[in-house]
């Protein structure tokens, strides 16, 4: 079996339950019957872990534009590449905090690459752990909160069964879904998505 075949016997299996686990999935799921969950993926530059941490961090408290355009300047400084957490270090922090990142999240991005440079942080070993694990790990690092590390799951490690309650963009989206009349709150938003799991990354990619 070809990789795009299993991937679309995985989307069948998924969509069907998530179809019968949540009528609110359901009416989603009908009026998209061509979605391709990975579609936004091909819109990002290709990332291992370091690089998807990278991608998040960057991206934490800033729209999706800035964030497009903070990421370009630093590819710039790398040949048009996402730096490996070696190559970060090569470069002095005053450059990347000309290329639009801020001090903390120099320092964060810096502190992330000598871990992982210097073994204390094995991304091989990462890719193994259950992703409650990967968290847990990760977020020891000053600046890295849940939401940098689930997104890096679903964008780097392409786990099945992710979701970001801490996501302003999610909560709107379950809002306007669930006809809520209120924000909710991310353990509103996690009771929300006890019946998707084990498919919690496909039915967070239906609401956004």
């Amino acid at each position: 079996m070809t990789e795009d075949s299993s991937h679309t016997a995985w989307l069948q299996q998924a969509r069907s339950f998530l179809h019968n686990a949540d009528p609110v999935l359901a009416k989603l799921i009908d009026e998209r019957p061509e979605f391709d969950p990975r579609a936004w993926l091909t819109e990002l530059p290709p990332m291992d872990l370091y690089g998807a941490l990278l991608f998040q961090i960057t991206g934490q408290q800033l729209s999706v534009a800035a964030t497009r355009h903070t990421l370009a300047r630093i590819q710039a400084l790398f040949g048009g590449q996402l730096p490996t957490a070696a190559e970060l270090l090569t470069v002095d922090p005053a450059e990347l905090r000309a290329a639009g990142l801020s001090w903390r999240k120099v320092s964060t991005l810096r502190d992330l690459a000598e871990r992982m440079a210097g073994g204390q942080l094995d991304p091989d070993a990462l890719s193994s752990l259950p992703d409650d694990e990967v968290i847990a790990e990760l977020t020891a690092v000053p600046g890295i909160g849940p939401w940098t590390v689930q997104g890096a799951l679903l964008i780097a490690l392409g786990r099945e069964d992710v979701v970001l309650p801490g996501d302003l963009a999610l909560r709107k989206a379950v809002q306007a879904a669930y006809r809520l009349g209120h924000l909710p709150s991310q353990q509103e938003v996690l009771d929300i998505a006890e019946k998707w799991r084990p498919y919690r990354s496909l039915a967070t990619s239906y609401l956004f």
